[in-house]
C-alpha cells in the first residue's frame, strides 16, 4: 500500500470515512476529484481539506519528505510509508549493557540498508558521526520497540538527535496479533535464528566476556545483533504485506 491510497492524514478523515472513499473507488489521490460527491461523509468543506493535502502530500513526495507523513499519519498507520520510501530505509538495532539510558552503555548498533548491514562496536568505531554515516541519506527508520527504547537511548549516548521518520514494528505487529518479542513473532510468523537462544541478557553477558578479553564472545555478540537488524527487513516487508491485504484489499471486498 502507498501513501498515494492514503486519506487519513486528513483531518477529519477517519478510518470509516477512508474506507468510505475506496469502496466508491476513490483508491488513490488522482481519483478524488469527481468521485467524492456521493461518498457519505464527505461535504465540500472536507473535500477542500482533502484537495490541499493531496497537493501538498504531492509535493512532500516528491521531495522524499517522509517526515511529514509520519507527522500527519495516525501512529497506527506508519507501515504506510514503507512501500514510498523503501530504497531510503533504515532498518536499526542496538544493544546495551542494561535497560537504563541514565547509567548503561550502548555496546553495538546494527544498521542494515540497501542490502548492507554496518556493525558499530563501543571503543572500536562507535561514534555518533559513524552512526550519522551509517545512516546516511535514510529518510525512514525501522526499529522493533525503537520508539521506547533504541532511539531515546542512542539520542541520550551521543547527544543527537535522530531526524527521520520512524515506524516501530512493535505497533504494527499488534494491529496482527503478532505479540511478544521480536524472536517470539519472528517464530511465529516463520522466520528462523541460527541462535535462537539468544536474547538480550545473554547479550550483555557477551560484552563482558568481551571486555574480559574473549574476541570470540564479540563475534557472537555481533552475530546476533546483524541477525537481529536483518530480520527486521524481513517482518516489515511480511508485516506491510499482510496489513495492504486487511486494510486496503479487504475494503475493497
Amino acid at each position: 500500500m502507498r501513501l498515494e491510497n492514503s486519506f487519513v492524514p486528513v483531518e477529519g478523515v477517519g478510518e470509516r470515512t477512508e474506507r468510505a472513499l475506496w469502496r466508491a473507488g476513490v483508491t488513490h489521490w488522482d481519483a478524488f476529484d469527481g468521485a467524492w460527491a456521493d461518498v457519505p461523509g464527505v461535504g465540500p468543506t472536507l473535500a477542500d481539506r482533502i484537495r490541499d493535502f493531496i497537493e501538498e502530500g504531492e509535493r512532500r513526495l516528491a521531495a522524499g519528505d517522509a517526515r511529514f507523513f509520519e507527522a500527519a499519519l495516525p501512529a497506527r498507520e506508519r507501515w504506510r510509508l514503507v512501500e514510498d520510501f523503501r530504497d531510503r530505509t533504515a532498518y536499526l538495532d542496538i544493544e546495551t549493557t542494561g535497560l537504563d539510558r541514565r547509567w548503561h552503555d550502548v555496546t553495538v548498533v546494527g544498521v542494515h540498508r540497501a542490502g548492507e548491514t554496518t556493525t558499530l562496536v563501543r571503543g572500536r568505531d562507535l561514534t555518533a558521526e559513524t552512526l550519522e554515516a551509517a545512516l546516511g541519506d535514510a529518510a525512514l527508520l525501522v526499529t522493533f520497540n525503537g520508539a521506547q527504547f533504541d532511539v531515546p537511548f542512542l539520542e541520550a549516548a551521543f547527544d543527537t538527535t535522530l531526524d527521520l521518520a520512524h515506524v516501530d514494528l512493535r505497533y504494527p505487529c499488534g494491529r496482527l496479533g503478532l505479540t511478544g518479542g521480536l524472536k517470539a513473532i519472528e517464530a511465529a510468523v516463520g522466520i528462523e535464528r541460527d541462535r535462537p537462544d539468544l536474547d538480550g541478557f545473554e547479550a550483555v553477558r557477551l560484552w563482558h566476556a568481551y571486555e574480559r578479553g574473549d574476541d570470540a564472545a564479540l563475534e557472537t555478540l555481533l552475530a546476533y545483533n546483524r541477525e537481529d537488524v536483518v530480520h527486521l527487513e524481513g517482518l516489515m516487508e511480511l508485516v506491510a504485506g499482510r496489513l495492504h491485504e486487511t486494510v486496503f484489499e479487504a475494503a475493497l471486498g
